[in-house]
């Protein structure tokens, strides 16, 4: 019968140690070696013993061969044994180094394999095991029919070490039986010494983690094994309260399971097969996540029988469901552009589960708070930077494009693509980069004379055209060859963007308050305030604070309160979301102020600004104007040439490049695998919504929005659940599941539309707050970013390089000379993105599509193939 796996990258691990050292010497019955003897010897390998050929180790002139469980031989029977017994049970072998009493710091060990200096021999083995089929195989679902009947549960066990914690599971396991000797045996079976306790035969579950490496499953662990004392199987799961360390691959475990079976049992029923039924069902991330939070043993087990019959249903569709998966990834793996044939596979896919889209942002644990806290993450989120980068456009445009058209934009465009868009986690958003070419925009219509609504909104109108018939033919198949270099140097440099705008405007605060000549008088005032201090301390203290005042017109005090503000914002918001990295508080609280961290920051340090430092004038953000229905006014296009038309169609296909990248790249983030998202992709349907939201905003001359970075993957971040795991002390988390929902995207557009009312109040929260942010959205993007991290490694130790997969599989130089060509693309990337030449800034949008040929054409030449899929992999 096939084993059918539960998913493609998800295996069972099985692991035995043996504490158990070489066979002794045979001796004869006179107990003289016999070195030269041409007879051939036997060997049991489960008991180490030699026994010569024709003899049985079951005769009935020898006595019953002992199992490894039955623990030391009585200090009784070893006298009454007959002194020629040719087997040598261990406790006997005094005359070799095996039978020697080790001591160890003034302990003794009776354990025969440990010599003098305390050193024996581990043997392990790790064997592959396939996931148990509970739709083919009946004994699983017996065994958990079986467990929910004889339930042995033990919930928040307040135990971290490892002997009591299994001490705690056979009591309850095995004291009903009110036998001691099956205790003795459960445990001296369980653990491989009896001085330095290891479990001896392990159950765990391995995966394929990102970029092929290999990771363990340390939430749980199941421990097997089969004594002759015992007449029924018997399970036991135990869950901690709090996270124990129970050894290598081991570091965090919630679980443990322990599975003892007698020795005589078939193989249907034995103890590898129980645990491998078991393991199956606690190899789920998302059942696991549901069985920390449950209260009651009743709801356990509820929870457990109701997975077992949704796995049940599930594997007896997945043979099914593998060859549909085959079928159309074959198909996609042909390059063909029809028409519209995207759009309607895309729809075919989210139509299904539209309903759900909503219902997950409720439904299930936690599922209500992440949606609150991720609401309130998206308003700031998107509000802050909206309010910013409406102040930049309305410099750049002399005030035609203004803070309240950056909100209409923000709140059209969120909620149409909220309903309407096939990936709900994208957040849509007016960006740098967009506010980059509507400079050049307006700068083009100042040099030429042209009419800059107009203008603008003909190039918008263009670019959504181009976007139509991207969406139409399929070529957003093309990001199939854009790998994780291409979409990481693009993420890294809309990071290195927030930050150059946030200190920008650092630089030009100190520039108007802090470098002034006004502020060089105060050098000699102190100066004079030191003499006079020293010379004469009998001055009075008023004519020391009047030599003190700083002369008018200089105010330093508002360039420190500025980067008071601005680092301050940075620090506690980063904080905040890796405060769940602390011991501070409980699990839950900690997660709980992680996920309102960027609020939290927001609020505390515009109080600050605002209200603690009153005194000192920081300038306004934003002079809020009077809601008008005036702006929603179609432009006049009349007023343009037919020369300026087709040089919009110019710009407006350069513009659509720009779109084409980021919309792509933000969904291929979004929807990378380690996310785990379920529901299907939908990248043409969601460029045609895109196309369509920007044609009506052109239409008005409104500020275009479209898939933002690092916006998007931080949605996703947000209505996630995590778990951690450690790796040679490296600490990381992964992702269980993350709520599929369109509820947070919608709810904060409707904040946001709402904050068009409260724009008076908007206004005072400090302009070093607003790039606050921008830092703090930069810094937490980094977090993945491998190209990020690879830099870290050019000025790391080699001896506290994490234990990555690329760090296993690709030589320290590839790894190095790899990070060093995409940090020279990033660089080529700024150089024309901050450059300040507008004209310049017109083919960043060509360079970013440049990318994917270099990576594949180029790249190849200087590193191999097998490397370059390691490092550079999904």
């Amino acid at each position: 019968m096939e084993n059918t796996p539960l998913t493609q990258d998800v295996e069972l691990t099985v692991a035995c140690y043996n504490d158990e050292g070489p066979p002794p010497p045979y001796h004869r019955k006179n107990s003289q070696p016999n070195p030269a003897s041409p007879e051939t010897l036997a060997i049991d390998m489960s008991g180490n013993t030699l026994v010569p050929p024709g003899e049985s180790l079951t005769s009935p002139e020898s006595p019953r061969r002992r199992h490894k469980s039955d623990g030391a031989i009585p200090a009784a029977t070893l006298n009454s044994q007959p002194s020629g017994n040719n087997h040598l049970s261990p406790n006997q072998r005094k005359n070799s180094m095996f039978g020697s009493r080790s001591t160890i710091s003034g302990i003794k060990f009776d354990d025969p394999y440990i010599d003098e200096s305390g050193l024996t021999l581990m043997y392990s083995k790790h064997e592959k095991l396939p996931m148990k089929d509970f739709s083919m195989e009946v004994r699983a679902t017996m065994d958990v029919q079986n467990f929910l009947k004889k339930t042995v549960l033990i919930l928040d066990l307040n135990k971290v070490s490892l002997d009591e914690i299994i001490d705690e599971i056979l009591h309850k396991l095995l004291d009903s039986s009110g036998s001691k000797h099956s205790f003795d045996q459960a445990r001296s079976a369980l653990f491989t010494h009896d001085c330095v306790h290891q479990l001896s035969r392990t159950l765990q579950c391995t995966s394929i983690s990102e970029g092929g490496g290999f990771d363990y499953d340390q939430n749980w662990i199941c421990a097997l094994a089969s004594i002759p004392s015992i007449q029924t199987r018997h399970v036991g799961i135990a869950r901690l309260h709090h996270p124990a360390n129970l050894g290598t691959a081991s570091q965090e475990v919630y679980f443990v399971i322990v599975v003892l079976t007698p020795t005589k049992e078939k193989g249907t029923k034995n103890e590898l097969e129980t645990g491998r039924t078991f393991a199956t069902i606690m190899s789920d991330p998302e059942l696991r996540m549901k069985l920390l939070e449950v209260n009651t043993e009743p709801e356990f087990k509820e929870i457990l029988e109701a997975h077992t019959n949704a796995l049940a249903e599930k594997q007896k569709n997945w043979a099914s469901e593998k060859a549909m998966f085959s079928a159309e990834h074959q198909e996609q793996s042909s390059f063909r552009c029809s028409l519209f044939r995207g759009i309607r596979e895309d729809l075919r896919r989210r139509i299904p589960v539209y309903v759900s889209d909503f219902k997950d942002g409720v439904v299930g644990n936690k599922s209500i708070q992440k949606t609150i806290s991720t609401t309130f993450f998206l308003y700031f989120a998107c509000l802050m930077p909206s309010i910013a980068f409406g102040v930049l456009n309305a410099n750049n445009t002399k005030g035609q494009l203004n803070v309240e058209k950056v909100l209409y934009s923000q709140t059209f465009g969120g909620l149409v693509f909220a309903f309407f868009g096939g990936t709900p986690h994208i957040v849509l958003l007016t960006t740098a980069p967009l506010a980059l070419y509507t400079k050049i925009i307006y700068s083009i219509c100042q040099d030429f004379d042209i009419d800059f609504p107009a203008m603008y909104a003909c190039v918008g109108l263009w670019n959504s055209f181009f976007l139509f018939l991207y969406s139409a033919f399929d070529l957003s198949v093309l990001m199939k060859w854009s790998t994780r270099s291409s979409e990481e140097i693009f993420a890294l440099f809309i990071s290195i963007a927030f930050c150059v705008d946030a200190f920008k405007d650092a630089v030009s605060n100190f520039a108007a308050h802090y470098n002034i000549p006004a502020c060089s008088m105060t050098t000699t005032a102190n100066s004079a305030v030191n003499y006079s201090i020293t010379s004469n301390l009998t001055n009075s203290v008023a004519s020391v604070v009047n030599s003190t005042a700083p002369p008018s017109g200089c105010e330093r005090d508002v360039s420190l309160l500025y980067l008071l503000l601005l680092l301050g914002t940075l620090w506690l918001g980063v904080t905040l979301y890796n405060f769940t990295m602390t011991p501070y508080l409980n699990a839950g609280k900690r997660e709980l102020l992680a996920d309102y961290s960027l609020p939290v920051a927001v609020v505390i340090m515009s109080f600050f600004g605002s209200y603690i430092f009153r005194d000192v004038q920081l300038d306004s953000s934003f002079t809020p104007r009077e809601l008008s229905l005036e702006v929603f006014k179609v432009v006049p296009f009349h007023n343009l040439s037919v020369g300026a038309v087709f040089g919009a169609m110019g710009l407006g296909f350069c513009l659509s490049l720009l779109f084409f990248m980021d919309q792509n790249i933000s969904a291929a983030l979004v929807n990378a695998q380690q996310n785990k998202l379920k529901k299907g992709t939908a990248y043409h349907w969601d460029l045609l919504v895109c196309g369509v939201i920007n044609a009506v905003l052109s239409l008005l001359a409104f500020p275009w929005v479209h898939a933002a970075l690092p916006h998007s993957p931080l949605h996703v971040r947000a209505l996630a659940d995590v778990e951690e795991r450690v790796d040679q002390g490296h600490i990381y988390q992964i992702i269980v599941r993350v709520r599929e929902t369109r509820l947070t995207a919608i709810f904060s557009h409707i904040l946001i539309g709402l904050s068009l009312l409260i724009l008076n109040y908007l206004a005072y929260i400090p302009t070093p707050v607003l790039y606050g942010l921008f830092l703090y959205v930069g810094v937490t993007a980094l977090y993945g970013n491998q190209l990020f991290e690879r830099i870290m490694l050019l000025i790391t130790e080699q001896s506290a390089y994490p234990p990555n997969h690329y760090i296993r599989r690709v030589p320290q130089r590839t790894i190095h000379l790899f990070t060093v060509l995409q940090m020279v693309q990033l660089l080529v990337l700024c150089a024309f993105g901050f450059t300040p030449y507008p004209y310049l800034k017109m083919f960043f949008p060509v360079l970013i599509f440049t990318l994917i040929p270099l990576r594949h054409k180029v790249i190849p030449r200087l590193i191999r193939q097998k490397f370059l899929k390691a490092i550079d992999g999904h």
